[in-house]
């Protein structure tokens, strides 16, 4: 994502901090160790994701009016339960649900705030895997993050995108809304005639009857729920393939098709470039989503998995930062929000390498004028491993400083081993989550180098580290 205070980015209504800080886990429906937990154990968002299972497919089934602004939907959920289950939940902010069946039989449930409480006909054994239907609709929201941005279901002109990150796929769909619980999705969209919708993966198929388009979606790799999308306009649509064979789909709103068009063509080079730093592409198909922004919403672009979603035309540096999170995010995600600067230092400093090749600062430049800066020392707020509040996920030191931890990590292992780390930790982790203990652990098992004062330092020290490498 691209929130950075440079170049303001990132994700309105009834999601306050108090919510998300909030604790919903435990015996929901008063049967002790029974119950499904209303929390994944973040350390910064307690409240998001459920305990007690995994889900290992989404299936979802949505028509939405333009004109009424009103959802209705049908979201199936495969899922394996990971201990007894009495009950379980299910994270769904507002929308109305009529009925949930759990393996075909109707299931009680009832609503605590943004979870859904389920309790099946019958007992869920551990290891077993089960299936949930969810009937829901509504007029979907807006959520208002911790640090002032707004994410979720976002309405536009001519119809609604989709940001995640870090809660808003809850406004659209009922699931366990947080990083490590990663899926595959299926989507089937409904639209009035003469729209698109498009999400994550690739077209199956679009079919037009009765006035209405549907357009049939599929995501065949592992996905964080923050990065499931649907964008539903009027777009002008592109579709492409790169020199290697890989699809492209590029849906592009007419009054930003002009912006655009630059930075989107070089779309298939900057792919190239990437899997050559980064390894080959993790994914199926890839694109881009880019929609006119309400004036609300002051961020750029989410890296919404195979298809990032631009709120405006993106400028090529965004383009690169957010195809760069296809590996570091999308394909390797963190555990928990703490590390998000897996995510942001590594797509920051591809960056710093694309600027470098187009004949301008390189990456030691960059960190320099950064160091040197005496005009925003936010930078050095807080450690990027240890951001301590939900609002400084999308703070400068989770960007910069995250950056600038891998040059210094690159001054200390030399250019060879740094660039094999670049391919090899994506490698490792493809489709799977990490933590920055794993990454210290992975850098270190390359080098003899110590590296142990330099992740103290540049990780989780407060304050300017006055070491350099």
């Amino acid at each position: 994502m691209n929130r950075r205070p440079f170049r303001s980015c990132g994700a309105t209504a009834a999601l306050s901090v108090a919510l998300l800080l909030s604790s919903c886990a435990g015996d929901a429906m008063g049967v002790r160790g029974t119950a499904g937990g209303g929390s994944a154990g973040d350390p910064l968002f307690p409240a998001l994701g459920n305990g007690g299972y995994q889900v290992r497919h989404y299936g979802l089934d949505l028509a939405y009016d333009v004109k009424k602004k009103h959802l209705d939907a049908t979201a199936e959920i495969t899922a394996e339960a990971t201990k007894g289950l009495r009950s379980f939940q299910l994270d769904l902010q507002g929308l109305r649900v009529s009925d949930v069946r759990v393996d075909g039989k109707d299931a009680a449930f009832s609503r605590k705030g943004h979870k859904l409480i389920v309790r099946p006909a019958t007992g869920l054994r551990k290891g077993a895997e089960f299936r949930t239907r969810v009937n829901y609709g509504g007029t979907p929201q807006e959520l208002k993050d911790p640090d002032g941005s707004r994410e979720g279901w976002v309405k536009t002109a001519d119809g609604a995108f989709v940001s995640g990150e870090p809660a808003g796929s809850m406004t659209w769909f009922p699931g366990n809304n947080h990083p490590d619980d990663k899926a595959t999705y299926d989507f089937e969209i409904t639209v009035p005639k003469g729209y698109t919708a498009v999400a994550n993966g690739e077209l199956r198929s679009e079919k037009t009857a009765k006035g209405r388009t549907t357009f049939q979606w599929h995501n065949g790799q592992p996905m964080a729920s923050y990065l499931a999308t649907a964008g539903i306009g009027r777009f002008d649509v592109s579709r492409s393939r790169t020199p290697d064979g890989l699809p492209l789909y590029v849906a592009v709103d007419p009054a930003e098709a002009k912006a655009s068009r630059k930075p989107l063509e070089r779309l298939p080079e900057i792919v190239k470039w990437e899997s050559g730093l980064f390894g080959p592409y993790p994914f199926s198909s890839a694109g881009a989503i880019v929609d006119r922004t309400p004036a609300r919403i002051t961020w750029i672009a989410l890296e919404s998995q195979t298809k990032p979603i631009y709120a405006g035309a993106p400028d090529t540096s965004t383009v690169v930062h957010e195809m760069a999170h296809q590996w570091f995010g999308d394909s390797v995600t963190p555990k928990t929000w703490k590390d998000t600067w897996l995510n942001e230092g590594f797509a920051t400093y591809a960056e710093w390498l694309w600027e470098e090749r187009e004949g301008g600062k390189t990456p030691q430049q960059q960190f320099d004028a950064l160091y040197e800066d005496k005009t925003d020392a936010r930078r050095w707020d807080f450690p990027p491993g240890d951001p301590g509040t939900p609002e400084n996920v999308t703070a400068p030191p989770v960007y910069e400083r995250g950056a600038m931890l891998l040059q210094q990590l690159r001054n200390a292992v030399g250019d060879k081993t740094f660039f094999k780390i670049l391919k090899e930790w994506p490698a490792k982790y493809r489709y799977s989550n990490a933590d920055s203990k794993e990454f210290i652990a992975f850098c270190q098992a390359r080098t003899d180098v110590d590296l142990t004062e330099l992740f103290d330092e540049w990780l989780y020290a407060k304050g300017r580290p006055e070491q350099l490498y």
